[in-house]
């Protein structure tokens, strides 16, 4: 498969594109930071040079046509601000779309957030308040394109190792999850397009990752 990734130098989509290039798939990554495209470059992705919070639609469909997938996997990352959670978590995600829309690339996925379900609660800082909102709108938007999307709401990410068990389902229990496993539960929502127009939360737990998604299909 060829599989555009939107944010391609992030923790988890970093992952993500070494464990697709590893098993002989194709990786474009968006990335607007040449240092980062070096980077990515010596991961086997080719990299592409793409501001998501300037870029027109028209841009990207130039980049992505003949793809078999696309990934969200942007975002305004820790130290932004309210706005750029807005104008990276929901703007990029929406241009992402459209694009793809334009450009025939059917099968989207779309990391997103836990909390995106309810409303925020009253002691919830402005930042992360910025934050869910963007990603609850981009999950809006992405409903109602004519994609095969796949939503995905991990947990609290951290940054240890994988363990190849996840608890996948509509709705968890918060908890952690590492972001290896989160980028390994994408791989296997993209090997599975019977997932397309569902929400999944992600948590770790004892089920081994093909087999959760396999389960999210009963």
């Amino acid at each position: 498969m060829r599989i555009v990734i939107a944010g391609a130098h992030g923790k988890i989509a970093r992952q993500l594109g070494r464990e697709l290039v590893g098993r002989g798939d194709s990786v474009l990554g968006l990335v607007r930071n040449q240092d980062h495209a070096d980077e990515l470059g010596a991961d086997g992705i080719e990299p592409a040079i793409v501001d998501l919070e300037a870029a027109e639609s028209g841009e990207l469909v130039g980049l992505i046509t003949g793809a078999d997938a696309a990934v969200f996997a942007a975002g305004a990352g820790p130290g932004s601000g309210a706005p750029r959670k807005d104008t990276v978590d929901r703007g990029g995600s929406v241009l992402l779309a459209e694009a793809a829309e334009r450009a025939g690339v059917r099968r989207f996925v779309q990391i997103s957030a836990m909390g995106t379900t309810r409303p925020n609660p009253p002691d919830v800082g402005e930042v992360f308040g910025a934050y869910l909102d963007a990603k609850r709108a981009a999950e809006a938007d992405l409903r109602q394109r004519d994609l095969d999307w796949t939503i995905l709401r991990p947990g609290r990410l951290t940054d240890d190792a994988a363990t190849g068990r996840v608890r996948l389902e509509v709705s968890v229990e918060r908890g952690e999850v590492t972001r290896a496993d989160v980028a390994s539960v994408v791989v296997a929502l993209l090997d599975q397009p019977r997932t397309s127009h569902r929400a999944l939360e992600v948590v770790g737990g004892d089920v081994p990752i093909d087999e959760a998604v396999r389960a999210t299909l009963s």
